[in-house]
């Protein structure tokens, strides 16, 4: 009997196999492929662990098909919101690609990295589609990984020149100022609020774990693009109503949004917008950008919920490249049937 291996990509693989820069491309073809149609995907399903916010979740997808050969995947993780002060990430998990032959298992890659990168480029993707051309003053609230992948997301879209960074954990905020100014030698502005952070911000980052606003409208300058990406329940919201209403808003999946995204339900459940708020998913506007900022003036906002198109299509784009380099861990799993010569494949 024979084996095909199957790849198993690390942490640090995933870093060096997913730069930012391709990822927001990668997710830009994934994102306009299900807008077109060629897509399966399926809403997410979510247990909730022990009552509490914390959760275990499903996320299955098949990308293409339609006109060439099909991913076939899914993402199966954790998300612990208190990990944060713990030596653990908050979300913990695998992305499993299979080919769309046989079935066949291809690689087991580490979620906590994919989900990092793939989530900052839907952002930047968001970004390059909707914010002012010459935005250069960004606000990121939150200190976790994200506001790290984020930041990257931000400088590979825009020419941003000036950071500000709030969250409750005033020394996390100072470790991600470290980590700026050796990445990237940028120098970050610590704040003593959202308020002063987000005050007169071209784009703006919200990356928090807060299940209540951390955002008001009256404190958005003109033109200002929004990434909420932090909420990512029904009943969680990082931005007001406010915030929502004035904003021309898109998102990755509007059957997700509907489902999904307390900072569009909410506003919804008050009566203060209708599903028609919801002007376009980020793969329409790749495919179509008239939909997006009309004006320099605009206030425009990305709900981001991520959706495991996003993870299968960095899963191949990851697999083909570590084929192409022949890197990476290769196991025997099996999957192959026992062949008796004299009575064939059985």
């Amino acid at each position: 009997m024979t084996t095909n291996p199957t790849l198993v990509v690390s942490h640090a693989d995933v870093e060096r196999l997913l730069p930012m820069s391709s990822c927001i491309d990668v997710m830009a073809d994934a994102l306009a492929a299900t807008s077109r149609g060629d897509a399966l995907l399926p809403l997410r399903q979510v247990l909730r662990v022990g009552g509490g916010r914390s959760a275990f979740a499903v996320m299955p997808a098949v990308l293409g098909g339609q006109h060439g050969p099909a991913a076939i995947g899914a993402k199966v993780i954790t998300v612990f919101p208190r990990n944060d002060a713990t030596p653990y990430d908050s979300h913990i998990g695998v992305v499993l690609y299979f080919d769309d032959v046989h079935g066949r298992l291809l690689a087991i890659i580490d979620a906590s990295s994919v989900t990092a990168i793939r989530t900052a480029a839907v952002s930047g993707l968001a970004t390059r589609l909707l914010a002012n051309a010459n935005a250069s003053r960004l606000a990121i609230l939150g200190a976790g990984v994200q506001a790290m992948t984020h930041l990257e997301a931000m400088l590979a879209v825009r020419p941003i020149s000036e950071v500000r960074i709030w969250s409750r954990g005033a020394e996390r905020c100072a470790s991600f100022s470290r980590w700026a100014l050796k990445r990237f030698g940028l120098t970050v502005q610590l704040c003593e609020s959202a308020e002063q952070a987000v005050r007169d911000a071209h784009v703006i980052c919200t990356v928090t774990a807060s299940r209540e606003p951390v955002v008001r409208g009256e404190w958005l300058a003109p033109g200002v693009h929004i990434n909420a990406v932090g909420a990512s329940m029904p009943t969680s919201r990082e931005l007001d109503t406010r915030a929502v209403v004035q904003s021309r808003l898109f998102v990755d999946r509007r059957e997700s949004a509907l489902n999904e995204a307390g900072d569009f339900l909410i506003p919804r459940q008050e009566g203060a917008i209708t599903d028609a708020h919801i002007l376009a998913e980020l793969g329409d506007l790749v495919l179509d950008p008239s939909p997006g900022r009309v004006s320099d003036s605009d206030r425009t906002l990305f709900k981001s919920l991520g959706v495991a198109v996003e993870d299968v299509a960095a899963a191949r784009f990851i697999y083909e490249r570590a084929r192409a380099e022949q890197s990476g861990t290769w196991i025997a799993l099996g999957g192959l049937r026992p062949i008796d010569e004299s009575q064939g494949d059985l």
